[in-house]
């Protein structure tokens, strides 16, 4: 049965991590101590789950976490510093620490060890969240030992849950642009002016006009969506935030 470490304190692990082509040892003091810290962890890089779901949204909230008291966000994952660096590329996760516990020992510490052989994974960790102040596990959100890969409550919704039941979530910003469009620029710097974090869809790389006509009814773009609303274009985004002030 897996063990839930709430009121202990973090496994003392020293982390095998590759920073700027060089290998950097990162204890979990240096990660824990005196700070107030989410920790993730999942059964593997590149995996699904992981790469669709656990990562993204941690990654989205970070700044929500951190106006809430986190210091810092911590994916784990019983994978080498070489898989974790390309993920950390591959997501964008500009927002994440990723820790590579290569050998699983942080993760047998925290019982969270489970042999996924069956798909040729070998030792992995159990999927779990944690809120971490100054090295000792303040609560826990484990999957339930079910068949397959649970993704139920360790999520980051569940967590900003936990440490602020009022927490505000950023809007969900999305825009369709294209290689040197003065309105797309105009467009990005606007919501750079107000912080506002936006996901970037571009023609020809991302999606074709077609799909763009598909999804908005338009054929120009900047074309530019918040929590799944159709604002329009670069005037229509200008008005849209001068109505928010």
């Amino acid at each position: 049965m897996l063990s839930n470490r709430r009121g202990q304190k973090v496994p003392n692990v020293t982390f095998r991590t590759r920073q700027n082509d060089k290998w950097v040892d990162v204890t979990t003091d240096e990660l824990f101590a005196d700070k107030t810290v989410v920790v993730f962890s999942l059964p593997g890089a590149f995996t699904p789950t992981c790469s669709s779901t656990h990562l993204p949204g941690y990654n989205e909230l970070a700044n929500v976490f951190k106006e809430n008291g986190v210091n810092d966000i911590i994916c784990i994952s019983v994978n080498d510093a070489f898989v974790m660096n390309e993920w950390a590329k591959d997501q964008e996760a500009s927002n994440i620490t990723l820790i590579p516990d290569g050998n699983g020992e942080f993760t047998e510490g925290m019982g969270m060890l489970v042999d996924k052989s069956d798909l040729g994974f070998g030792k992995r960790s159990w999927r779990y969240s944690m809120l971490v102040r100054d090295s000792v596990v303040v609560n826990m959100f484990i999957e339930p030992e079910e068949p397959g890969d649970p993704f139920k409550v360790s999520d980051a919704e569940t967590m900003l849950k936990f440490i602020n039941p009022a927490a505000v979530k950023p809007k969900l910003v999305s825009l369709f642009t294209k290689v040197g469009c003065p309105f797309c620029a105009r467009a990005k710097a606007l919501l750079k002016e107000r912080g506002i974090d936006y996901e970037e869809i571009v023609l020809g790389k991302d999606v074709t006009t077609r799909s763009l006509r598909a999804v908005t009814g338009a054929t120009t773009v900047p074309q530019v969506f918040v929590d799944g609303e159709l604002i329009g274009g670069s005037e229509a985004l200008t008005a849209y935030l001068a109505a928010k002030k």
